[in-house]
């Protein structure tokens, strides 16, 4: 399915955000993630459906000053 993530269009072939992180090498430890627009809790990736043109915001905190 097609889908967007921070702006970029991808295919993936995952049906949670789990299995869209693990498939992109993404680290789950240290993102925050948004659902087209929406919080989602780390606890939820299992449960949160991907699906076809949605869009997703996955940010790192960072550091300096």
């Amino acid at each position: 399915m097609k889908i967007q993530v921070n702006g970029k269009h991808i295919v993936t072939q995952a049906n949670n955000l789990s299995e869209l992180f693990y498939e992109q090498q993404i680290d789950i430890t240290c993102i925050a993630t948004a659902f087209n627009g929406v919080f989602v809790p780390k606890n939820q990736y299992d449960s949160q459906c991907l699906e076809e043109g949605c869009r997703l915001e996955v940010l790192s905190p960072m550091q300096g000053g």
